[in-house]
């Protein structure tokens, strides 16, 4: 059974701002996972989809304002072909039978945390696939969760009201948020290279 959503916000504020810190938030810190819909729209680029230019983040904006009117935390984009491409702000992974899977960077934009996740991810000897999958491969998947700037690591529990494995991080969620949380604090030497002291 899948954990009651927020309730539906008619007034839900339209612009970006700080909604994505709110998704993280919104799902306990890493601890509980954040309820996510799929878009009624497509995710579409244009010739210049490696720039983070406002028009590109158009389709994102319309599908977190409709999430979040309808009592999700969040949106998840799928592709024109209909696969998965990212949330409105963030990259989205999944895990099924110990396999990591995100979409490939033809279908999203590139993060910056996206690609540390990754590493953090095959320094530990898990297979992270960068392939296209359509959304039933979600409702399956064991575990998911969505990265960027903002979000850090935020666990997602559902989709489409639909739990998502047992509707908790499950422990690769978990291990990735440890390990980024701590190379963020400077706890993990092996990343030190990411951080700049001040």
């Amino acid at each position: 059974m899948a954990a009651k959503k927020a309730k539906p916000n008619p007034k839900a504020p339209l612009g970006q701002g700080g909604r994505f810190a709110a998704v993280a938030k919104a799902a306990g810190g890493g601890k509980k996972g954040a309820a996510i819909a799929a878009a009624a729209g497509r995710k579409k680029y244009g010739a210049a989809k490696m720039a983070k230019l406002s028009a590109n983040y158009v389709n994102s904006a319309l599908a977190g304002y409709e999430a979040r009117r309808n009592g999700y935390d969040e949106a998840l984009l799928l592709d024109v072909n209909g696969y998965v491409s990212e949330g409105s702000g963030e990259n989205f992974f999944i895990v099924r039978d110990g396999v990591v899977r995100t979409p490939p960077l033809m279908s999203c934009l590139a993060g910056i945390t996206r690609e540390s996740v990754i590493k953090i991810l095959a320094d530990d000897g898990i297979a992270v696939l960068e392939q296209p999958f359509p959304r039933d491969m979600v409702y399956i998947a064991d575990e998911a969760f969505m990265t960027g700037t903002a979000a850090e690591v935020t666990p997602v529990r559902e989709l489409d009201d639909r739990q998502i494995g047992e509707g908790k991080p499950g422990p690769i969620t978990r291990k990735v948020i440890e390990i980024f949380h701590g190379a963020l604090r400077g706890r993990e030497p092996r990343y030190d290279k990411w951080l700049h002291y001040v």
